[in-house]
C-alpha cells in the first residue's frame, strides 16, 4: 500500500541498505515522531497530492527527503513567507510550515508575525527543543532559564533575556483561528500531540484559518542526556515554563471563509490588471549589441538624487525589451530624493539575465563626481565611461583600455534647452552615440512611450530635442582616452 513516507531516502548511502530505511535524526529526537504523525495525517485526510511542506533551516532542513509530498526549501527563518506564496499561488493547497524554535522564534519571528496577523488557512508546527540543536546546541529564543548551553555554559539568566512563548504569543493574535502546545514524552502526550496536528491541518482543509501547533521536543545529544532523561526533563523542566494544552480555539465559531480563485495567467487578464496593451513595440535594431559584451551587458547608472539616473535606466531597459532582449532593472535611491546618492544598474540580455545587479558593468554613466570616483575604477576592461563634463573635472585612473567620454549633460540642458531636469535625456543621447547599443529610433520610440503613458506629452518635443543635442555633443566635442 502507498504511504506518505518514501519507500526508501536518499539522504545516507544513496538509498541503500538499512540507512535508506532510517532518518538522520539522533536516537530520541522528536523531530521523527512528528515526521510520522504528519504523514499519518495527511493520508488520513487524503491530501498528498494537495499537500505543501515548507522546511527551513534546522534539524529538519532535510525534510523532503522523507515525505512523499510537494516540499520547498525556504531561507532561515523565511518558512511563513514562502508558504503564503505557496497558498496564494495555489489556494487549493494545504501548506504546512514546519519550524524549529531558532528558526521561528528567532530570525523568522517577524514572518510568523506576519503570518498570524494575516491568518489565512496555513497550518504551522513549531519544534521547540529549547537550543539551536543543529548548530552546536547555543542558546535559542525558547532556552529555559537557568538552562546551560554552548553560549550559556553558567545557565541562562536574566542578562541573556528571557524565553518566549511563542504559543501565548501567538493565541493573543487575532489571525490563528486554533494554537496549542503539546509534548512527546510518554504515550499519553504522543496521542494528544498527533491529534492536535490533525486539527490543525483539517481547519486548513476546510479553510477556516491559520492553526499553530507548538512542540515540546526532546533532544539528548545537545542537552547531553539519554533519550530517557530526556523526556524526563520535558516533563518536569519544560512544561513548568511552556504549560501544556489549547491555548486558543475559536474553529467551531469560523466559517470557512477564505475562497480565492487561482492565480491568472492569460495575457489578455494580466494586461487589463497592469494597464498594458498588446501592442507591440516596433524593433529598429538587427541583432543583439554583442560589440560591447558577449551575451549579457551590464551597466550602470550613477549620481546625485535628482540627476535622472533612474529615468535613463528604465528608458534603457523598456528600449532593450522593445528590441527583443530580456532585460532588468534594479534602482538603488539615496537616503533623500533630492541631494543623496542614487544609480541603477541596468542588465540587457541575449536570452535571460542571471543576476541583475552591476557590481563590475561594462559601461557607465555617470553624473557627478563621488560617483565617478566610486564606480569608475570597477568598469570591466574594454568598457566605456560617460560622464558629466560640465560637474567632473578629476577623472580617476581606470584600465588603459576602457573608453572615458566627457560630455557637458548638465551645461547642454541649462544653456540650449533652458531645463536643467532633462540632463539625463542629454547623457541617454550621448550614451548611444558613445555605444551604438541600439538605434536612435529605439530610444526615441521609448522616450515617446514613457510620457505618453504618464499623460506629459507636452514634454515630447524638448525631450527628443535633449537626446539629439546629446548625441550631437558627443560627437562633436567628446574626447576619448582622458
Amino acid at each position: 500500500m502507498k504511504t506518505v513516507f518514501y519507500p526508501r531516502f536518499d539522504r545516507h548511502a544513496h538509498g541503500e541498505g538499512l540507512k535508506a530505511h532510517s532518518t538522520h535524526y539522533c536516537p530520541g529526537c522528536g523531530h521523527g515522531i512528528v515526521h510520522k504523525y504528519i504523514a499519518e495525517v495527511v493520508e488520513e485526510l487524503g491530501i498528498q497530492d494537495r499537500t505543501i511542506n515548507v522546511s527551513p533551516v534546522g534539524c529538519a532542513v532535510f525534510l523532503y527527503y522523507y515525505l512523499d509530498v510537494g516540499n520547498t526549501q525556504a531561507a532561515h527563518g523565511r518558512a511563513p513567507a514562502v508558504a503564503v506564496g505557496h497558498k496564494m499561488a495555489n489556494p487549493n493547497s494545504v501548506v504546512i510550515s514546519y519550524q524549529g524554535d531558532g528558526d521561528l522564534a528567532s530570525i523568522g519571528l517577524a514572518e510568523i508575525m506576519h503570518l498570524g496577523e494575516l491568518g489565512i488557512p496555513i497550518t504551522v508546527i513549531f519544534i521547540n527543543n529549547a537550543n539551536y540543536a543543529m548548530t552546536g546546541g547555543q542558546m535559542a529564543p525558547t532556552t529555559l532559564p537557568g538552562q546551560k548551553t554552548t553560549t550559556t555554559p553558567y545557565g541562562r539568566n536574566r542578562m541573556y533575556g528571557t524565553p518566549l512563548r511563542m504559543a501565548e504569543i501567538m493565541a493573543q493574535m487575532d489571525g490563528p483561528i486554533y494554537v496549542e502546545r503539546v509534548a512527546l514524552y510518554d504515550n499519553k502526550q504522543r496521542v494528544r500531540a498527533k491529534r492536535a496536528i490533525k486539527k490543525a491541518i483539517q481547519l486548513q482543509v476546510e479553510n477556516k484559518g491559520m492553526a499553530f501547533v507548538e512542540v515540546l521536543s526532546e533532544c539528548p545529544t545537545q542537552w547531553h542526556l539519554s533519550p530517557q532523561e530526556s523526556e524526563k526533563w520535558v516533563k518536569e523542566e519544560m512544561t513548568k515554563y511552556y504549560p501544556l494544552g489549547v491555548k486558543k480555539d475559536i474553529s467551531n465559531e469560523v466559517d470557512g471563509w477564505f475562497q480565492m480563485d487561482p492565480p491568472v495567467f492569460e495575457a489578455a487578464k494580466v494586461l487589463d490588471v497592469i494597464g498594458a496593451s498588446e501592442k507591440v513595440a516596433p524593433r529598429f535594431g538587427t541583432a543583439f549589441p554583442s560589440h560591447l559584451a558577449e551575451r549579457d551587458i551590464a551597466i550602470k547608472f550613477a549620481g546625485a538624487g535628482g540627476d535622472g539616473a533612474q529615468t535613463a535606466a528604465m528608458l534603457l531597459t523598456r528600449a532593450a525589451i522593445h528590441e527583443g532582449w530580456d532585460a532588468t532593472h534594479i534602482p538603488s535611491y539615496g537616503p533623500e530624493s533630492r541631494g543623496g546618492t542614487s544609480y541603477a544598474d541596468v542588465h540587457i540580455a541575449e536570452e535571460e539575465v542571471l543576476s541583475p545587479a552591476a557590481p563590475n558593468p561594462n559601461l557607465l554613466v555617470v553624473f557627478n563626481a563621488p560617483s565617478l570616483q566610486k564606480f569608475a575604477p570597477r568598469v570591466q576592461p574594454n568598457g566605456i565611461i560617460v560622464y558629466d563634463s560640465s560637474v567632473i573635472t578629476d577623472v580617476p585612473d581606470v584600465d588603459p583600455s576602457i573608453k572615458l567620454y566627457g560630455v557637458p549633460f548638465s551645461e547642454i540642458a541649462v544653456k540650449r534647452l533652458g531645463k536643467l531636469m532633462v540632463k539625463n535625456i542629454v547623457a541617454l543621447g550621448a550614451f548611444q552615440a558613445a555605444t551604438q547599443i541600439f538605434p536612435e529610433e529605439t530610444f526615441l520610440y521609448a522616450i515617446e512611450e514613457m510620457l505618453t503613458e504618464k499623460g506629459k506629452q507636452e514634454y515630447l518635443d524638448i525631450n527628443r530635442k535633449a537626446f539629439k543635442a546629446g548625441i550631437e555633443a558627443f560627437n562633436k566635442a567628446a574626447v576619448p582616452g582622458l
